[in-house]
């Protein structure tokens, strides 16, 4: 099955416990189908309309520019948006004017197949993603347009870094194989910047204390080196390319990470405001060192966009973890090390930051130049069902099927109206006004006091927040000790360089003691949907099925609804349960009875020793 938005809200989306049971607009890309693919009548035929033989389906070519003048540095949105650089004006300030591709305008087979648009669904990295069809692409284009007039020349381009809103989108209204009948527009983002808030009003809105903000800087004086994912780039300050070492010669510019957001512009502010009062801790990001305003026109303000913190360029836990292990150079002192540096930041973030933490994953999680871990990402936004707590997923369905909230793009709502009445009236009960934490775009005083835009866990008490914590500690831990990158191979949202060898709960390498720490972690875990239906490239596939046989979209339709629909049910019997306990005030807060952090740093610190002493 082709994966696209459509596939995602129909297969990998609670919603899929309500769908119809029949695929919508699934394209049948076969295994090996190719540019060489048979136009002769008979079985396995492709129309000659369809044929890569037939010179109207054919792109000039695919191969990078010479003297390119523009740069792809990844994408985000399932493919739509990608991460452009325009590398003829030299220094620029990073502001964000990434080139978006409407998923309709690319809805032909055949042109999702020669530009890789499958593979851009899930790669991520420049790397990966500058190999791709459609990067190479979008690079044509933009020479062509850079170059040829047509309301893009050098010029226009430097004018738009130096008028336009932050976040202003180069919008590609349709896909072609011919480059030269792509039609782009500039869509300024005026409603983003409106939803900046200004520096003279910062430390009320966010009620931190004025002493406590960041020296502020323009973003102006901000150059862009790397977009390095949707959120975060790297940048340095000043126009000079070098600065002056203390032996008086040259050293390279120091580089920063700027942490902006061009939508949900709340979760920026409530990143910024938790690091704000965070006290310090060795393992924990740092408070930002700068905040990033623009003038505004729209409104005459200065926003704050953004703020900048340390760059570890030694990379995240993800990629560092199986690299390691495939060059034997794990040792389980450092892996002791690192987790029980982690279990200690996730107990301060809890005990001193008096907050949660609900995305707790390998990305999250950087190494310092001491090659001790430091923890990132502090938005509250939560992680992806594969990843969370049970307990936070059941809450987490209950949202979705209550607002039909669909991932990627509007599509028809599935969900009967009295169903998602019933739920919407079961997350009142817990949560007044949980609608407008999900709606509202911009950070503003919440309703009854809420600090956290994020309705499952603010549904669940302190000790219940703990105890999911703990349960996503336990599968990180599972990573760290086992050397993989992530608990679950072939994610659907994102493909890894390193995908794991083997998945959890699966134990090779993790010391017996540690296993049975592993395990107490994440009780209450079930098995997941990719235990069934998996990734298979760019396709979503039956895992049982071998590699070589074609998939029917129709059954992989079926098993995911009658996974989901077991799923939801098994979400709604631990609501009730969890309700009338409450109600009777017999309700156990740590329901799967998992150990608390303290217990896991504990064990942690008590194996260390013992390893040491048996060294």
């Amino acid at each position: 099955m082709e994966l696209n938005s459509t596939s995602i809200h129909d297969v990998i989306h609670p919603t899929a416990a309500f769908s119809q049971g029949s695929p919508r607009s699934y394209s049948q890309l076969h295994l090996g189908a190719g540019a060489g693919a048979s136009v002769a009548a008979g079985a396995g035929a492709v129309p000659w309309l369809e044929s890569q033989l037939n010179p109207k389906n054919r792109i000039d070519s695919l191969e990078p520019p010479e003297n390119a003048l523009w740069r792809i540095d990844g994408c985000t949105g399932l493919g739509t948006q990608y991460y452009a650089l325009p590398l003829f004006l030299g220094d620029v300030p990073p502001m964000r004017f990434d080139v978006f591709i409407p998923e309709e305008a690319a809805n032909w087979p055949l042109l999702r197949q020669l530009l890789d648009l499958n593979a851009a669904f899930h790669t991520k990295d420049a790397v990966r993603v500058r190999r791709l069809g459609i990067s190479r692409h979008i690079l044509r284009t933009l020479q062509a347009w850079t170059t040829g007039g047509d309301g893009g020349n050098p010029d226009s381009v430097l004018d738009m870094y130096k008028n336009l809103p932050f976040g202003s989108r180069i919008i590609f209204e349709n896909l072609e194989l011919n480059i030269h009948k792509i039609k782009i527009t500039i869509a300024p983002t005026y409603y983003v910047e409106k939803q900046l808030i200004g520096l003279s009003r910062l430390d009320k809105c966010l009620e931190v204390p004025l002493e406590r903000l960041p020296e502020p800087i323009d973003i102006s004086q901000l150059s862009v080196v790397q977009q390095l994912h949707d959120s975060v780039c790297l940048v340095h300050v000043g126009g000079n390319d070098r600065d002056r070492s203390e032996g008086g010669g040259t050293a390279p510019k120091k580089l920063w990470i700027l942490k902006a957001l061009t939508s949900g512009t709340k979760y920026l502010y409530s990143e910024l405001r938790n690091l704000l009062l965070l006290e310090p801790h060795p393992h924990v990001m740092s408070r930002p060192k700068y905040l990033v305003t623009k003038y505004c026109r729209f409104g005459g303000k200065t926003g704050v966009v953004g703020f900048m913190l340390p760059y570890y360029t030694t990379g995240s836990l993800r990629d560092i973890l199986p690299l390691l292990r495939i060059h034997d150079q794990l040792t389980l002192g450092t892996q002791l090390k690192w987790a029980t540096q982690l279990a200690s930041a996730v107990l301060h973030i809890r005990e001193r930051g008096h907050i949660f933490y609900p995305d707790l994953r390998l990305d999250n999680v950087v190494l310092s130049d001491t090659g001790d871990i430091v923890m990132l990402d502090f938005e509250q936004r939560g992680v992806w069902c594969e990843f969370a707590a049970p307990e936070v997923n059941a809450l987490e369905y209950a949202r979705i099927l209550a607002s039909d909230d669909s991932p990627g793009r509007d599509l028809e709502p599935t969900i009967p109206k009295d169903i998602q009445d019933r739920y919407a009236a079961f997350l009142s009960r817990l949560l007044p006004d949980w609608h407008v934490l999900q709606s509202r775009e911009d950070y503003a005083p919440l309703p009854h006091g809420y600090e956290s835009y994020n309705v499952p866990w603010m549904c669940l008490s302190p000790r219940e927040q703990e105890a999911a914590e703990v349960y996503m500690l336990g599968r990180v831990l599972w990573c760290i000790f086992e050397g993989q990158s992530a608990p679950q191979h072939a994610a659907v949202w994102q493909s890894y360089r390193w995908e794991p060898d083997f998945e959890f709960p699966e134990f090779r390498w993790t010391p017996p003691k540690l296993r049975d720490l592993v395990n107490r972690c994440t009780r209450g875990r079930r098995d997941v949907l990719s235990s069934l239906v998996t990734r298979r490239g760019s396709k979503l596939v039956l895992r049982a099925d071998g590699p070589d046989e074609d998939q029917d979209a129709a059954e992989v339709l079926r098993v995911a609804r009658e996974w989901w629909k077991a799923e939801v049910k098994v979400a709604d019997d631990f609501l009730r349960v969890r309700d009338e306990m409450k109600s009777r005030g017999e309700w156990d807060e740590n329901y799967f009875r998992r150990p608390t952090l303290r217990e896991v740093v504990a064990t942690l610190e008590e194996f260390n020793d013992s390893a040491d002493a048996a060294n």
